[in-house]
């Protein structure tokens, strides 16, 4: 049975990663950008990923409505504050951008390691 990631980004260098990524693991990728597309998608998908830097969009309020069990949160390493903000709102994991990007291969595997636990590294 094929896994479903849902991307819930709109950087084009993290999307073409994300894919390329997925494309190599197997894993099915929908990209969307609204709240809305975000609400409708998640229940079908295996993993979830969210660039908590997304414009338009109260990330925040949308962690809380997302199975948090299933969410990846991704951000700048620098804004401490969006990342403790993201974990109390119920984001499974938040993630530096660079441990995201150094990390999506194995976490696209579903593997063990990849995983970590939930918390913010």
């Amino acid at each position: 049975m094929s896994r479903e990631l849902l991307a819930i980004v709109e950087d084009l260098f993290f999307a073409v990663k994300i894919q390329a990524a997925a494309k190599q693991a197997s894993v099915a990728v929908r990209f969307v950008k609204t709240a809305e597309a975000a609400r409708a998608g998640a229940a079908g998908a295996d993993l979830i990923v969210l660039d908590l830097n997304l414009k338009g969009l109260d990330v925040l309020g949308l962690i809380r409505e997302l199975p948090g069990e299933k969410l990846i949160g991704f951000v700048s390493h620098v804004q401490t504050e969006l990342r403790q903000a993201a974990a109390e709102a119920g984001c499974g994991r938040v993630l530096a951008r660079s441990t995201f990007s150094d990390r999506l291969p194995a976490i696209l595997q579903f593997a063990e390691d990849a995983e970590g636990g939930a918390g913010i590294e």
